[in-house]
């Protein structure tokens, strides 16, 4: 794939939407602390909030049930569809399994817009090759549960008990609260970009729920994934060694790696990696095809673009020196962006002022890469809740924090109540 053509669809694309998003709203952050202390006194709200501390055995016995479903990335449907059954039964709105599949609720409001929710269906491949060979299922233990699978899904049972909670407080919302689990995180974001497709005319924001909040993302860190593929004459050594896809390969990484943009270390994270190389098997013979990984990032999308554009004008130099054929093909294609003013945004502030209210002072980060890229780059307000969610993630021991999860359902559950309406 053409890097450049790319950008241009892109271009396409964004330009369709960016129009119909709101800029961000700003407010202090003594104002959004005294939205927190306003919310919580209200007995709604209050009621809401001793829901979610009745509901801690409940909520850690269904992120076991939902821990236990092998769900790798492009492999979520059963998962999806215990997510959607949990939906139904505590009274969502509007719950559907999309395509992608992504399990979607909604409460709805009256104003016609939306605030979106997000959490991950998906797990690591490691994961679910852990999950296959477990003995026995996930198990809540001293006050954790345990097992592969369970460290990720912690997210989607603590937004569920928050949604279950502000339906049985009898809360209303100005806005639809919309609360998805979505697939494919893992493997370029497709859940999320078909979901952010669906609400992208009318989304207040999104909020992609990763942790409690004890950290708080609200930008976009690009990461561009491209495999190199070299292309030339196979043959014995007798025969001659050139042309010779390493030599293709090698002086397009050598050339690569000696651009300005491999030496950038500035606050746009800009950055050029080469980490794999790979040709050939045997010592006598020339191999006929190889390839080189291309790890490119940055927090400006134009950059990305003009990165890409280089590297494009390379590999043609190279491939006319040398006769090896060379070619860009994406392998994941994450988006970047910054939007102005975001960190003084009420989404922002707001966030913030609930985790200080959590007990924990949150760390504030540009740097995001999560599914709120797909919104943020696309120019559409959206923060990333972070945090630790337990440990031993990708690991046979795997484990979810309840703890934790619990002060994360309040977090959306607070969030949902001030934002929404």
């Amino acid at each position: 794939m053409n890097a450049a053509g790319w950008w241009r669809a892109r271009g396409a694309l964004l330009a369709g939407l960016v129009g119909s998003v709101l800029l961000p709203t700003s407010l202090s952050a003594q104002d959004a602390s005294a939205a927190v202390s306003s919310t919580t006194e209200r007995p709604a709200v209050a009621r809401a909030l001793e829901f979610v501390e009745g509901s801690r055995d409940a909520t850690a016995a269904f992120l076991a049930e939902i821990g236990a479903i092998v769900s790798p990335s492009g492999e979520e449907h059963e998962r999806a569809e215990a997510v959607a059954r949990r939906m139904r039964t505590i009274g969502l709105d509007s719950v559907r399994i999309t395509q992608a599949p992504n399990a979607i609720g909604v409460i709805p409001g009256r104003s016609g817009r939306a605030l979106i929710f997000v959490s991950t269906l998906d797990d690591l491949a490691t994961v679910a090759e852990h999950q296959r060979a477990a003995d026995r299922p996930p198990r809540v233990e001293d006050g954790r549960v345990v097992g592969p699978g369970t460290n990720t899904s912690l997210t989607t049972a603590a937004v569920l008990t928050a949604a279950e909670a502000y339906l049985e407080s009898g809360l209303q919302p100005e806005h639809d609260l919309v609360f998805a689990a979505v697939a494919q995180e893992e493997t370029g974001l497709r859940g999320m970009r078909a979901l952010y497709a669906d609400y992208a005319d009318r989304a207040v924001a999104f909020v992609d729920v990763l942790g409690d909040g004890q950290s708080i993302s609200y930008g976009a860190l690009g990461i561009h994934w491209w495999r190199v593929v070299a292309h030339g004459p196979a043959g014995h050594t007798l025969n001659g060694g050139l042309p010779n896809v390493n030599l293709g390969i090698g002086r397009a990484v050598d050339r690569i790696l000696s651009t300005p943009w491999a030496r950038r270390d500035d606050n746009t994270r800009t950055r050029v990696n080469i980490s794999m190389l790979q040709s050939g098997a045997v010592f006598n013979h020339k191999p006929d095809s190889g390839w080189f990984s291309l790890d490119l990032r940055s927090m400006e999308g134009p950059v990305l673009d003009s990165m890409e554009a280089e590297v494009g004008g390379i590999l043609e130099e190279v491939s006319a020196e040398t006769g090896i054929e060379l070619t860009m093909e994406p392998f994941s294609l994450i988006p970047g962006g910054r939007i102005a003013g975001a960190l003084e945004s009420e989404l922002v502030r707001t966030a913030a002022a609930v985790s200080r209210h959590l007990g924990h002072e949150p760390s504030l980060s540009e740097y995001g890469s999560a599914n709120l890229n797909v919104a943020i780059a696309a120019g559409t307000p959206a923060i990333g809740l972070g945090g630790s969610r337990g440990g031993d993630r990708g690991a046979p021991g795997e484990w979810a924090d309840v703890d934790v999860m619990m002060r994360t359902a309040r977090h959306v559950l607070l969030m949902a109540a001030i934002l929404g309406g």
